[in-house]
């Protein structure tokens, strides 16, 4: 128990800013008038195990799990005058039953024990009744590592089975959806994915069916569970019920290491976790931050990481010879950057950057932009529709760090210049940092050949390397550290979480090592904090930030006056008392 009960206010002062005081396990706490009990044992850092409830969503009280002891001072006789202890509070009179601690509110002079013997029967018996038919598979079950009802039932459970019938069978393997699997005789009921998809999705698509102990989970009738966020609805499931297609068998999670990131599928950056053994990745999940994305994200960008894994994956230097690509090493490579960009003027050079890198890769390239004398710099815009929820129409997730670093409201307005410039024979030389210029970027390959000099940067091969004089590989998402700025002017981290395969470097490595090599200045950057000193001290929005001040949770940076969808309609709930949030 925390030192709460030495800090507690007067009751009148209390009372007039919305507090009452609550004891927990004999440890009297102050609380916000109309916290559910769950929450108030939270804070008073006493366990309350739970299935059904979930602060993000609406309480039904399936599970039962969450049972605590509740007492309220006596019903005082007609005329008769409450009596105080010496603490100040009227002495509390024990309920003979137990009440759930999800769905009912503190109030003044309350008591909650979540310890003792009437609790701890009453879990017995939840937990006996829950374990009644749910198989005895976790050596093959994909949730064994991370299951509730595993954990649960060695603190609270019985250690052996009374029953000795034979065990309801319910279906197994079932295909609900594109993305994920049901076995539903894990499943105890506990309506988490129903209200998921109800309440967040807006997709009512989850219900049960039949009664008693052939309740099953299913979809409606002639529907399936292929909203873009149905796979929220397996990390919400507290046991193996619902699994990912994706990761079904294939790696136990305790094997797994957990890296917090970021996505970068959108100006969103949901914040997440990356899960990875070696170089792999297995799988990526959302993680909480109520700022950005809540606790959820869509299933699109979820399994994204597939598409920078594969055999494509560039892993050394190259230069063209006679035709060819010739594998090189790092100096060599870097050296031919380096002297191929010293035949063309400023003016006849352009860079093509990404408001995909980071906010130190940018800094870099405009270092370099302004070392070689070129004002022809420019991303590459990639809007889409936005969904409502937590898709952002702006499918770059760093434009707003390109338009500070670059002092441009558009920081992709001088692509169709670049393209002019190609065509007409003013700009000579390309150097495009991790962008497919034959893709989105919308070049010809005509429009490339016009070039005299093509200098890239690329995770995978593409058309843009094929076409490049000299190809540098680079690290994908997972694979760097940097910071990105998303659609409401949060500053978050990128953490590196494997890495690059073969002799691929970061981005900024790369940037510095061309910066070094073509001024043949030493400029002191050595790591990646040093880029973030320096942008502290060059761009008045990062004035005292450092790598370590943006923590896991990031930190508001510049106000853009955008909002989240998905965040405003859980504020509102919250506000409707309909979730904890």
């Amino acid at each position: 128990m925390s030192d709460t009960d030495t800090k507690q206010l007067p009751k009148d002062l209390a009372a007039e800013k919305g507090l009452v005081n609550v004891q927990i396990d004999g440890h009297w706490i102050q609380v916000p008038r109309g916290t559910r009990m769950i929450e108030a044992c939270r804070m008073a850092e006493a366990q309350v195990p739970h299935y059904c409830y979930h602060p993000k969503l609406s309480s039904p009280g399936n599970c039962r799990m969450c049972l605590v002891q509740m007492g309220m001072p006596p019903r005082l006789a007609p005329g008769a005058e409450p009596t105080f202890n010496e603490e100040g509070f009227q002495e509390i009179g024990w309920m003979p039953r137990p009440v759930i601690a999800c769905a009912n509110t503190v109030g003044e002079n309350m008591g909650i024990r979540t310890q003792g013997d009437l609790v701890e029967k009453t879990r017995e018996g939840v937990m006996e009744f829950l374990l009644i038919n749910h198989p005895l598979d976790c050596p093959i079950c994909d949730q064994a590592g991370e299951c509730s009802l595993q954990e649960f039932s060695v603190e609270h459970g019985r250690g052996q089975s009374r029953f000795i019938d034979d065990k309801v069978k319910k279906p197994k393997n079932v295909d609900i959806g594109p993305r994920v699997n049901l076995d539903d005789e894990r499943c105890i009921m506990c309506s988490r994915c129903i209200r998921f998809m109800d309440e967040v999705a807006d997709d009512a698509v989850l219900g049960f069916t039949e009664r008693g102990t052939h309740t099953t989970l299913s979809c409606h009738p002639d529907r399936k569970l292929d909203s873009n966020y149905g796979m929220n609805t397996i990390d919400l499931c507290p046991v193996g019920a619902l699994t990912s297609k994706d990761f079904r068998f294939q790696m136990r999670v305790w094997f797994l290491k957990e890296t917090k990131s970021i996505d970068t599928n959108c100006a969103t950056g949901c914040n997440t976790t990356i899960w990875t053994r070696g170089n792999e990745i297995y799988r990526v999940t959302p993680r909480l931050n109520n700022d950005v994305n809540s606790e959820w994200m869509p299933d699109s960008h979820r399994l994204a990481f597939h598409e920078v894994q594969g055999d494509n994956r560039l892993t050394d230097p190259m230069i063209k010879a006679e035709g060819t690509h010739e594998v090189t090493n790092w100096q060599t490579a870097i050296e031919a950057t380096s002297d191929a960009l010293k035949q063309f003027e400023g003016s006849e050079i352009a860079i093509i950057a990404s408001a995909r890198q980071t906010n130190e890769e940018l800094f870099l390239t405009k270092t370099l932009a302004d070392i070689l004398g070129t004002s022809s710099i420019s991303t590459v815009a990639r809007m889409g529709e936005a969904d409502g929820k937590l898709i952002s129409a702006d499918r770059n997730p760093n434009s707003n760090g390109a338009k500070l670093i670059f002092e441009q409201d558009d920081p992709s307005a001088k692509l169709a210049a670049i393209k002019a410039g190609l065509g007409n024979g003013s700009i000579k030389a390309i150097v495009a940092l991790g962008e497919d210029l034959i893709g989105e970027a919308g070049f010809s390959h005509d429009e490339l050949a016009a070039a005299e000099l093509i200098i890239s940067t690329n995770i995978k091969e593409n058309a843009t390397a094929q076409a490049s004089d000299i190809v540098l590989p680079s690290s994908n998402f997972a694979e760097k550290r940097g910071t990105m700025i998303n659609v409401t002017g949060r500053l978050q981290r990128l953490n590196q979480a494997s890495q690059a395969p073969g002799n691929a470097r970061d981005d900024w490595e790369i940037l510095r090592d061309i910066i070094l090599s073509y001024t043949g200045e030493a400029n002191d950057i050595y790591m990646l904090e040093d880029i973030v000193k320096v942008i502290a001290q060059a761009v008045p929005a990062f004035e005292g930030v450092t790598f370590s001040k943006v923590g896991d949770q990031g930190i508001q940076l510049i106000e853009t006056g955008v909002t989240i969808p998905l965040l405003e309609k859980e504020k509102q709930r919250v506000e409707n008392r309909e979730i904890v949030g």
